[in-house]
């Protein structure tokens, strides 16, 4: 039987087997120490601190907020002291404000969300919860939730789409989650289809997790809700690729967005967390995360708070069979190579890889030999080769006029490539590129406007 799936891509070593059978564990230590909560690293307004140096904060409690509608709060996982606001490293490199929490290893937790509410929440108080309890997309870019939730009037949503395909090599947070909690994710798409009556759910997994496609069809009890297994193939949880496996219909190009097709795209976990602020009235203060790699002496899965340092969970599974020469936050082929391992956990925290030598050997690049493999498998169906050429020429407008702007930056043109060319980072800065040229352009016109 053909599975659905989308054209292009490729079939990377999946990794997975490293873990895939392994339950998830409870990280919670109770001794004294730091944890650290970035004020952004989602999509949207940053937050602004609502705490300072000395306060006393419970698990639970929200630390940081802003009133823009793209954005999500911040909540501390643990009880303690407020040791600093301040900036702090990231998985990024980059340098965040931080709310730094002095634990007391106790646990005490704030009044949950329903409490403020005041009475058990309706169908037309979901989003507006949702957004309270600072739920973001779990799989990595971390858009909030919210937002998804609220499309234009003139865009009538007719799919709610669980994204369970977890094609990244390696990760099993959202496989695990779906064998062992599937009722809590399964109420938590019911809890969306309330709010969008008139659509139907779709929880779609690769068809290489077989516990969970099974555990899942076999809760799922709702007749408006079916579990379709999908063909491996990376990458097939891209939302774009997704909808179109899933419906058939292809999402426009830049800006358009899954709404325009009828479709809105959450993550497993992002379905779970719905279903424990609905039902439980709980903020997003932790996750299920998979530490793995041949530089880990135990891969495990691990249910830890968020804010907890990186350096705990390798800890916890081991620490290294010998030092590593890549740790990536996230998947080998989308996560991003981190400069230390003293950094928090976050929202988009799905995985912890720590690569040896011979694993993570990568030949040096040579010149393009135009044989067309990563035009083959762009699931974009762009020209890579020709966008490559583009930036190393600093030919920004031809970037973009090539559609550069649509580039996903899954890597699978980079993974093919027989020249080992550094497609990926090309893109990137493309990308990077041609975005602050558009700011710098309407800065200039606002300025240019203001001075008549």
């Amino acid at each position: 039987m053909n599975l659905p799936t989308f054209l292009g891509g490729v079939h990377p070593p999946e990794g997975k087997s490293l873990t895939e059978n392994k339950p998830v564990e409870t990280l919670r230590p109770t001794d004294v120490r730091e944890f650290i909560y970035p004020m952004g690293l989602h999509i949207g307004a940053p937050c602004s601190p609502l705490v300072k140096k000395g306060d006393a904060v419970l698990a639970g409690q929200k630390i940081g907020d802003t009133d823009a509608f793209v954005s999500a709060p911040k909540y501390s996982a643990v009880s303690g002291t407020v040791k600093a606001v301040e900036p702090r490293m990231v998985y990024t490199g980059a340098m965040e404000m931080c709310v730094v929490v002095e634990s007391d290893g106790k646990y005490t937790p704030a009044p949950s969300l329903h409490e403020a509410l005041g009475r058990k929440p309706t169908p037309a108080d979901y989003v507006k919860l949702i957004r309270e309890a600072g739920i973001v997309g779990s799989g990595g870019a971390c858009f909030p939730t919210h937002v998804k939730l609220s499309p234009p009037k003139d865009k009538p949503i007719k799919h709610i789409i669980v994204n369970s395909a977890e094609c990244e090599p390696f990760l099993n947070c959202d496989n695990r989650l779906m064998i062992e909690n599937p009722d809590e994710v399964l109420k938590g798409l019911e809890f969306v289809l309330e709010v969008f009556p008139e659509a139907e759910g779709v929880i779609a997994i690769e068809n290489n997790k077989t516990e969970a496609i099974a555990t899942m069809t076999s809760h799922n009890k709702n007749p408006r809700i079916k579990v379709m297994p999908l063909q491996v193939k990376y990458p097939q949880g891209a939302e774009k690729m997704l909808i179109w496996s899933v419906t058939g219909k292809e999402v426009p190009l830049v800006p358009a967005l899954p709404a325009d097709v009828g479709c809105i795209v959450l993550n497993t976990r992002t379905a779970w967390q719905i279903w424990a602020a609905i039902e439980k009235g709980l903020p997003v203060h932790e996750r299920i995360i998979t530490v793995t790699g041949d530089a880990i002496v135990e891969p495990k899965n691990l249910l830890v708070p968020l804010g907890l340092n990186m350096r705990d969970l390798i800890h916890e599974c081991g620490g290294f069979t010998e030092e590593p020469v890549k740790v990536i936050s996230g998947g080998p082929m989308m996560g991003i190579a981190m400069r230390s391992i003293d950094v928090p956990v976050v929202k988009g925290t799905s995985g912890i890889l720590a690569l040896t030598k011979k694993s993570a050997y990568l030949a040096e690049e040579s010149a393009c030999i135009r044989c067309g493999k990563c035009v083959e498998v762009c699931p974009m169906h762009l020209e890579p080769t020709s966008l490559d050429h583009a930036v190393r020429r600093r030919d920004y407008a031809e970037f973009e006029a090539l559609g550069g702007m649509n580039c996903i930056e899954c890597g699978s043109c980079a993974y093919t490539c027989p020249a080992s060319r550094h497609l990926v980072q090309s893109y990137k800065d493309g990308k990077a590129t041609v975005t602050a040229n558009r700011r710098k352009a309407a800065a200039e016109a606002k300025a240019k406007a203001e001075a008549k």
